[in-house]
C-alpha cells in the first residue's frame, strides 16, 4: 500500500516548539483547563491576530455557541448563516433554541453573497423579526468581502460574528480574518493550519465578550469562597496541555501559510493548461491562508469530481468534495434560504463541481507531483 497522502493533517514545528511548553506544563503539573500557557496563548493570539482579547475554549464550535450566546441569541431569535460551510457553523444557533436562515455564496469569493444578505435582510424586515445576529464564514482560508456586508449589518443594527475557523492569518483589507466582525472565531481541530490536537478561541475588541465566554466556559461559577453559580455554564475551556501545543504552533503559522500558498500556486501552474480545470478564485482585497486548494470542473466537462476523488483514493490519496450547503443537509433543509441567482444557487453549484485537493504541509514536492499526473491522466 502507497504511503498515505492526507488532505491536511496536524503538522508539528520542526523545532520542537510544542514539545517544550507541553513538558514545562507537565513538569509544573499545570494539567488543567487553567495555566500559563492557556493565559499566554490567548495574549499571544490576540497579539497576533491584533484584537484586545481572546478566550481558548475546547473548540471552534464551542466559541461560536458562546460567541451567540455573548450577542444575545435566545430561543426564538433568528440568525442568518452562510450556507456554504461545515455544519459545525450553525449548530450552535440551534443550540440556541434559534432559528437559522441560509444565505447563498458569492460566485467570486464563495462566501457570503452581500446580495442574498439584502434580500434576507429586506424579507426580515417585512416581517418584523430582524435576525439578532449574522454568521459570516471564510471559507477555505479566504475572507468574504466584509465592507458591503458590515454597512448591511449596521444599516440594520445587527452585530456579526466572524467565523474564521478556516481562515486563520488571512487579511482583509489589511486586517485580520477574524477581527472585522464583533466577535471572530478559530478552529484547531487537527486538519487546521495549525492545531492544538483540538481546540478553539473567541476573540474581540469588546472585552466583555471575552469575559462572559469565559465565565460561562468555566461552568458559570461565581467568585464566592463556596461553588456559587446565578447562570448556566458549560465545560468550555481549553486545557492548559492543549494550549502548549497552541503556544508552539503559533510560532510557524507564517510557515505554514507560505507552505499552503505554495502547494496552491503549483496546482494553479500544473493545470493552466487543462479548459475543464479552475482554481478557487483569491481575491485581490487581502491575502488567503490556502488552507485548502481547491479545484472545480466545468460543468461539461467529461471528467467529473468523483472520478478524480475515485483515481487519487486508489493510490491512498485522501481527497473530498465542497462543502454540502447547509440549506441541503437534512437537518436543515425545513429552514429559509437566500439566493440571487434564478438557476442554480452558487453554493450548490461549487458543492456539485468542485474538489478539495491534498493540501498537506508535510506533503513532499514528489508527492504532489504524483497528484498532478495522476489528475492530469484523467483528461487525457
Amino acid at each position: 500500500m502507497n504511503e498515505r497522502i492526507y488532505l491536511a493533517s496536524p503538522h508539528m514545528s520542526e523545532q520542537g516548539y510544542e514539545e517544550q511548553y507541553v513538558k514545562e506544563a507537565f513538569e509544573t503539573n499545570w494539567v488543567a483547563p487553567l495555566g500559563p500557557n492557556v493565559t499566554n496563548f490567548e495574549k499571544e493570539l490576540a497579539q497576533y491576530v491584533g484584537v484586545k482579547s481572546a478566550s481558548a475554549l475546547s473548540s471552534g464550535t464551542a466559541a461560536i455557541h458562546l460567541g451567540l450566546k455573548a450577542l444575545g441569541v435566545m430561543s426564538g431569535d433568528v440568525v442568518f448563516c452562510s450556507t456554504l460551510t461545515f455544519s459545525a457553523s450553525c449548530n450552535p444557533i440551534l443550540y440556541l433554541g434559534a432559528t437559522p436562515v441560509f444565505i447563498d455564496s458569492d460566485a467570486k469569493t464563495w462566501n457570503m453573497c452581500p446580495k442574498a444578505l439584502k434580500l434576507a435582510f429586506e424579507d426580515a424586515e417585512k416581517n418584523n423579526q430582524l435576525p439578532k445576529a449574522v454568521v459570516v464564514v471564510n471559507l477555505y482560508g479566504q475572507s468574504a468581502d466584509m465592507d458591503p456586508i458590515l454597512e448591511l449589518c449596521q444599516q440594520y443594527n445587527v452585530p456579526i460574528l466572524e467565523d474564521a475557523a478556516e481562515s486563520l492569518g488571512a487579511t482583509y483589507k489589511g486586517k485580520m480574518s477574524g477581527t472585522i466582525g464583533d466577535i471572530g472565531i478559530y478552529s484547531f481541530n487537527g486538519n487546521k493550519i495549525i492545531t492544538t490536537s483540538g481546540g478553539g478561541v473567541m476573540v474581540s475588541n469588546n472585552e466583555e465578550y471575552t469575559k462572559k465566554a469565559t465565565f460561562w466556559a468555566t461552568q458559570s461559577r461565581e467568585t464566592q469562597r463556596h461553588y456559587e453559580h446565578k447562570e448556566i455554564g458549560y465545560n468550555y475551556r481549553m486545557s492548559n496541555v492543549v494550549a502548549g501545543i497552541g503556544r508552539g504552533q503559533l510560532k510557524v503559522l507564517s510557515e505554514r501559510i507560505a507552505k499552503k500558498k505554495e502547494i496552491y500556486e503549483t496546482y494553479k501552474e500544473a493545470f493552466k493548461d487543462i479548459e475543464d480545470i479552475e482554481m478557487m478564485n483569491i481575491c485581490d482585497f487581502g491575502e488567503s491562508n490556502y488552507w485548502l486548494s481547491v479545484m472545480t470542473l466545468k460543468e461539461t466537462s467529461k471528467v467529473k469530481p468523483l472520478d478524480i476523488m475515485l483515481a487519487l483514493e486508489k493510490e491512498n490519496i485522501e481527497s473530498r468534495p465542497v462543502w454540502k450547503p447547509m440549506h441541503l443537509q437534512p437537518v436543515f433543509k425545513q429552514y429559509p434560504f437566500f439566493t440571487v441567482t434564478k438557476e442554480i444557487p452558487v453554493s450548490e453549484d461549487y458543492f456539485n463541481r468542485g474538489v478539495c485537493l491534498p493540501s498537506d504541509t508535510k506533503m513532499t514536492k514528489e508527492q504532489q507531483e504524483k497528484i498532478i499526473a495522476l489528475i492530469k491522466q484523467l483528461f487525457n
